[in-house]
């Protein structure tokens, strides 16, 4: 094996964390190949709520999934990013110091280093418990929004009551013809600000309502609700119905690389470094004590991941490159 079929890096998942990690690597001056089993980048982002809007992320007011997984693009092309996607992550093997075999469904990259920024690892919806559901998923049951205007002037309902809830109810109270929120609790998950305008919205709240049946031949006509503390029971007539009760999500392949994990989770110390010496992980795959599950946290994880691997190649390295203002940033 020549020196020269040696990335730098094996950046693993291209949500927004595994995204950023490449552009800053580009910035180091490292080689990257980037591997995402998605046949598209952006993780959840793209995959799921495209047209969502995103609150928490610095400088922005608001900015949809897509277009931050856009910006993220524009960022990465400034440098030759090796991108393969709709690649799996078979297994990871240490060799001699500082080389790592990548092995995936479609061959075997060679690295010095392995960033993991897998997400929530594989990913799939919460479905709804009801007999029947899953034939409507082919018509009028969703669990996740690709385009905001197929709900124009249509009766929707959704159920759950936590941030995508919340916000799916905010964007779609000005395009859908009536929109109602069913939450089994009384309290609502998302956070306060939105909850405070939900509440002033033009939508109709029913809590603590649960779905209990779904009518129609090849597609929902009528939602059954029973009020949970009541048990009483009313029927509403809808177009499209929106289940958002959360993702279920699995390691896959990453529980047998020898990564010490927690509860789902990959364990990393303060330079973002896993048990095994020169593989690091980011993002939400991620634990430390404090740790926060958020885009905004990812992008911070990103640097330090890539930073250390740097000194972790070449232990001259610099730790820290100096402000990004003094660097001349561009394609190679």
């Amino acid at each position: 094996m020549s020196m020269n079929s040696i990335t730098d890096m094996v950046i693993i998942g291209g949500g927004p964390a595994g995204m950023f990690a490449s552009f800053y690597a580009g910035m180091r001056k490292a080689s990257v190949k980037l591997i995402e089993s998605l046949p598209q980048l952006g993780g959840q982002l793209a995959a799921l709520y495209p047209d969502k809007h995103i609150y928490d992320i610095a400088g922005f007011s608001k900015i949809t999934a897509q277009e931050l997984v856009n910006n993220l693009k524009v960022q990465m092309e400034q440098f030759p990013i090796d991108v393969h996607l709709g690649i799996q992550v078979l297994n990871i093997v240490k060799h001699e110091e500082r080389c790592f075999e990548v092995i995936t469904n479609n061959g075997t990259h060679f690295a010095r280093t392995v960033i993991i920024a897998g997400g929530i690892g594989a990913f799939q919806p919460r479905r709804i418990d009801l007999p029947d559901a899953r034939k409507y998923e082919e018509t009028n049951l969703h669990y996740s929004i690709h385009d905001l205007n197929f709900f124009k002037n249509k009766r929707v309902l959704i159920n759950g009551g936590g941030d995508s809830a919340v916000d799916w109810a905010l964007m779609l109270e000005e395009i859908a013809a009536t929109v109602t929120v069913v939450h089994r609790r009384d309290k609502f998950r998302a956070h306060e600000h939105s909850v405070d305008q939900l509440m002033q919205a033009w939508v109709e709240v029913k809590t603590p309502w649960e779905i209990t049946g779904l009518t129609g031949s090849t597609s929902i006509k009528k939602v059954v609700l029973t009020h949970c503390k009541t048990k009483a029971t009313e029927e509403i007539e809808v177009d499209e119905v929106i289940v958002s009760f959360g993702y279920l999500s699995a390691l896959g392949p990453i529980t047998e690389w020898g990564i010490e994990l927690d509860n789902g989770s990959i364990i990393v110390n303060s330079r973002m470094q896993t048990n095994v010496p020169g593989i690091y992980a980011v993002g939400d795959i991620t634990t430390y004590p404090g740790k926060l599950k958020l885009i905004t946290v990812g992008f911070g994880e990103a640097p330090t991941a890539v930073n250390n691997a740097m000194v972790y190649i070449n232990p001259d390295a610099k730790l820290s490159p100096g402000h990004s203002s003094h660097m001349k940033i561009g394609a190679n």
